[in-house]
Formats: structure tokens, sequence, C-alpha cells
């Protein structure tokens, strides 16, 4: 089991609350951020964050997968998501992705960092 919070300066890590969902929907609605991804939708509509974040706690249940919220240390403003699966899918087994206003200020790579750091330490995963 993964922990619920993580630090890694410039950046922490913490779940997601429906609080979150106005924020996703416009940070996750830029078309330059979903055209990064895999998974985000263009357009995002109306509703998807708040489905999206309302699913993160069954999946953290069953272990299938774990979301954090990406958030600046420094005052917890809300900046993207990272998301770790311990069994590989179609989606694969790690993604994330930042706000474009964000972009090449060192959140992705401290994510990613403390993201696959803690899922081998804590997830019985292989590759």
């Amino acid at each position: 089991m993964l922990p619920e919070r993580i630090t890694s300066l410039p950046i922490k890590l913490r779940p997601f609350t429906l609080d979150d969902a106005p924020r996703v929907q416009l940070l996750a609605g830029d078309f330059a951020v979903s055209e990064t991804t895999a998974l985000i939708p263009h357009p995002y509509c109306s509703g998807m964050a708040e489905e999206w974040i309302g699913a993160h706690q069954r999946e953290r249940d069953r272990g299938s997968a774990y979301v954090y919220a990406i958030t600046r240390a420094e005052d917890g403003l809300l900046v993207g998501a990272i998301e770790a699966r311990p069994v590989a899918n179609e989606h694969e087994n790690f993604g994330y992705w930042i706000g474009a206003p964000y972009w090449g200020r060192g959140f992705a790579t401290s994510a990613a960092r403390a993201g696959v750091a803690v899922t081998f330490s804590c997830l019985e995963c292989d590759q």
C-alpha cells in the first residue's frame, strides 16, 4: 500500500478531493495538456473531474491505481496529477500531467521520481 501523502520538494503529493474538481477542470481541460496524455479527453466536459476524482478511493482500496494530486509544496496549489498502477493494462503503469502554466518548473520531475521510488518500495512491481 502506498502512503497517502508524499513530499519531494518542490512538490507534495496528496489525495484529490472533490474541492479540487474546478482546478482539475481548468488545467486538464486545456488542449495543450490533453494532447500530451493518452487518457485526458478534449473537450474535458463539465462533471468529468468530479467523476474522475470520485473513482480514486475505490481504485486505491482495490489496489488497482494510486492517484495523487501534485501540489506546490510552498502553498499547496494544485498543478497536476500522477498515477501508478501496480498491474500493467492498456493504459500503462505510470502517468502524469502538469497544467501548462507550470511546465518547466521541475514539478513533473519531482513527482515522477517520488512516485517511482515509492511505488517500487511499497508495491510488488517488477518493472
